[in-house]
Parts: structure tokens; sequence; C-alpha cells
């Protein structure tokens, strides 16, 4: 394998496991990195997609008692059953949506101006929700995901649908919809990790198989490399999540997102970076 294309599949592998489960999108981010990098095309966003495995294998490391328990207990736990009932809810609005229009999104707004604009107005709603729920999450309708209706499910899954558009963040969405229907910021925060599960395992398989004619086993090499990468900073950046949200709310990314969009923004339209498509 070529040292350099190796090279560019770990850092494409290290972008999307720091920013799969940050509000900050990991999408927008493997669009821009690639951009900066030179590796761009259609197998390249099946490349994007198809590491998000190794992020998913993060969660399911970290979760394992949780998911384990879940499993054991579909056909004799009530808990354990209304939990797979709500990650089965909260997953369908996004899967149904983007069976729809991902084409569609795929055409018009993969690029990186229009994922950088994305990235400046979700900044501002995590602010306005920041501070719409300042001081009140510790009294939040929902303290643990156990506590959730097939409703607050439901709502949730819908947020996770604006995360179709590039540059949203699906975290970010899940997470911050979250609070806004009730959720304290750790029960809205764990549940963006369990609800990640199935759907970035069903964005892999569908993508893998749909493009399937672009793939050849000589690919396994690169698509490895770039999944392992995911998998160590995916489940790094899970522990520091978990322990930043105990003492911290989201305001950071916020202001992140909104400084990231406009230097895109502007880079692009005073012809400093020539962004690829």
């Amino acid at each position: 394998m070529d040292i350099i294309l190796a090279i560019k599949a770990i850092i494409m592998g290290l972008v999307e496991g720091f920013t799969e489960f940050l509000p900050i999108s990991s999408t927008g981010h493997l669009i821009v990195a690639g951009s900066l990098l030179n590796f761009t095309g259609e197998k390249i966003k099946v490349f994007e997609i198809a590491i998000q495995a190794g992020a998913i294998l993060a969660v399911i490391w970290e979760y394992h008692k949780r998911i384990g328990a879940v499993l054991a207990g579909l056909t004799s736990d009530p808990k354990q059953q209304k939990f797979a009932i709500n990650l089965i809810v909260a997953f369908l609005p996004a899967a149904v949506l983007g069976l729809f229009f991902s084409k569609m999104i795929k055409a018009h707004l993969f690029a990186p101006v229009p994922v950088a604009l994305a990235f400046i107005i979700g900044g501002f709603i995590i602010l306005w929700v920041e501070n719409r729920n300042k001081d009140r999450h510790d009294t939040a309708r929902i303290q643990s995901v156990d506590d959730m209706t097939i409703l607050d499910a439901f709502k949730i899954g819908c947020a996770q649908a604006f995360a179709l558009i590039p540059g949203t963040s699906r975290s970010g969405a899940t997470i911050i919809g979250g609070m806004l229907f009730g959720l304290s910021r750790k029960a809205a925060t764990e549940f963006s990790f369990f609800l990640a599960i199935p759907t970035l395992l069903a964005a892999t398989v569908y993508s893998v198989y749909k493009e399937r004619a672009l793939l050849s086993m000589a690919d396994l090499p690169l698509f490895g490399i770039g999944g392992i990468a995911a998998f160590v900073s995916a489940f790094l950046c899970v522990r520091w999540l978990l322990r930043y949200i105990s003492s911290h709310d989201f305001t950071i990314f916020a202001w992140y997102r909104i400084v990231f969009g406009i230097v895109i923004v502007a880079t692009s339209y005073y012809g400093l970076v020539s962004w690829a498509e």
C-alpha cells in the first residue's frame, strides 16, 4: 500500500473517531479534511462511512455490560425490552428519511461551504439550548435513559434526522434535542451513544453494499487502517466526554463550530483555499 495513502487513511480515521461523538459533526470534519488532503471521490465517500464501524466498536466496548444485559433480557426483562424498543423507535425517523433523501443530500450538500454554514447555524442552536437549560440539568425530567418513554425516543429520533444534513452533527442533534425535550445532559449523551450503534451500523452496511461495485479486496487494508484509527480515537473521546459532561456544558463546542464555520466560509469567499467538493 502507498505510504502517503495509508497516512491519509489514518488521519481520516482519527478525525472520524475524535469527532463522531462530539456535537461538532464528524461528516463535516471528514469532508473538510478530505478536501485539504486531496482525499476525495466516490470511493472515499464510502470509506468515510465504512470507518464509522471503528467508532461503533468503541461504544460497544465501553458499554458492553449494558448491551449484554439488553440482549440477555430481550425475552424476559421489561426494563431491557423497553430500552430496546426506545432505540428502535429513535432509529426509524433518520433511517426512513435517509432512504428517500440521501441521494439528493449527497448531490447538493456534501461540500465544505454548505457544511460550514451548517456548523455555524448548529453552533447558535447549541448556545440557545444551553442558555435555555442553564442550571436546569440537575432537575431535568429524565435523569436516566431507562426513564425515557417511547414518545421521548421518537422526539430524539426526529432530532437525529436533522443530522442527515452534513455539518449538523448526529451526536449534536441527539444530545441537544434530548436536552430540549427534558433529558439531563448525561442521559442525553448516553442515549446518543447507544443510538449511534444501530444508526451508524445501518449506514455503514447500506453504503458498502450499495457501492460494492466501487470496491475490491485491495481496498481492505486502507479501510482497515482507517477503522482501527477511528476505534482508538473514538474510545478515547467517549471516555473523555463522559468525564467532561459531569462538570461542563457544550458551550465551548458551540463556539468552536461557529469559528470553524466562519473560517471555512471566509477562506472560500476570499479565495485563500480552493475547497474541493
